[in-house]
């Protein structure tokens, strides 16, 4: 089956790819780093402090 890397947007394949769904470790890692970064955020409730 084959799939687009969410970050570079290059086909690859799902079954031999270790590093689904990314292309690459490199990109694996990208999307890591815009986690940890906080560049991705999931929306919740607002906590008044």
């Amino acid at each position: 089956m084959q799939v687009i890397c969410p970050i570079c947007k290059n086909k690859t394949t799902w079954e031999e790819n270790p590093w689904r769904p990314f292309c690459s470790e490199r990109c694996k890692l990208i999307d890591l780093g815009k986690w940890v970064s906080e560049e991705y955020r999931v929306k919740g409730d607002e906590k008044e402090e």
